[in-house]
């Protein structure tokens, strides 16, 4: 199939792209376009215009600075997988990013395209939410944070205003001595998850502080805040792990779909969930 008429734009500055988005709420942003072309071919998205951003000065590359990974805009998935820097102080993103597609997508696909995507099954995602990161927008009226807890708002939406560009993701630097694990189930490599979870086990004092996302079993990359709860009140004890299993079933609110039904999907959430933490515990002793 082919795309709907548009009108194609190459701003070379952060200000012309900004000023051009403004201009039209039927505008559309493209990055690494490895989500949004497909959508155009199929007819799902219907831009008035493409606004190109991949040859505006100071938006590409990755630094590590304050306790956070900066991830700019027209940062590929494949530059971050492979930054040596961002594995020492945050292995999770390594280790997560290997499930992201396949090697072909992650070196055109863009980490915070993906993020702005926002596609409830996706990996970073969750991985932003987990690590309690943040993206950064600009518009005509400046710049503003958003926490991962406020940007992801259902399948494919987000907090984002209409005039507004992702040019950043911040993904923070685990803490010394954390654990950190990330599983999924999926029907082939490389396939959207039909469950997944991460883990950050870290230390607060004299008790672990566990970190749970998970993606692929609800409209949007959730917290399993009941389960960090448990093992913060129990403890890493058979009790604990059956009582997280339990609750992490209450999560799915994804239906019966060609892949998995919903039951399924709760068994398959109970499970990673277990072996999830177990992981991040024993990298983190």
């Amino acid at each position: 199939m082919k795309p709907p008429p548009f009108e194609y734009c190459a701003p070379r500055s952060l200000k012309d792209a900004v000023d051009i988005l403004a201009s039209d709420p039927a505008a559309m942003v493209l990055a690494g376009g490895q989500s949004l072309i497909p959508a155009l071919n199929m007819r799902f998205a219907a831009p008035s215009k493409l606004i190109d951003i991949q040859h505006v000065a100071g938006l590409k590359g990755i630094s590590i600075e304050g306790g956070k990974i900066v991830v700019r805009a027209m940062t590929r998935h494949r530059e971050l997988e492979l930054n040596d820097g961002v594995f020492r102080v945050n292995p999770l993103i390594r280790e997560t990013m290997a499930h992201v597609a396949h090697v072909p997508i992650r070196n055109r696909g863009t980490v915070v395209g993906s993020l702005c995507h926002a596609d409830a099954a996706a990996e970073m995602p969750s991985i932003l939410l987990v690590t309690g990161g943040s993206v950064i927008a600009e518009s005509p009226r400046g710049r503003r944070e958003i926490p991962a807890s406020d940007f992801f708002q259902f399948h494919m939406t987000t907090s984002r205003e209409p005039d507004e560009i992702i040019v950043e993701a911040h993904f923070p630097v685990l803490p010394q001595g954390a654990g950190w694990a990330f599983k999924e189930f999926t029907r082939r490599h490389g396939d959207y998850a039909i469950a997944a979870v991460a883990a950050i086990v870290t230390r607060d004092g004299a008790r672990d502080v566990v970190s749970l996302s998970a993606c692929g079993v609800a409209s949007r990359p959730i917290r399993l805040e009941t389960c960090e709860q448990i093992f913060a009140a129990e403890g890493f004890t058979d009790a604990s792990f059956k009582a997280a299993a339990a609750a992490a079933r209450e999560y799915v609110t994804a239906p019966d779909d060609i892949h998995a039904t919903t039951n399924y999907r709760r068994d398959l959430l109970a499970s990673l969930v277990v072996r999830t933490v177990e992981k991040a515990l024993a990298r983190s002793r």
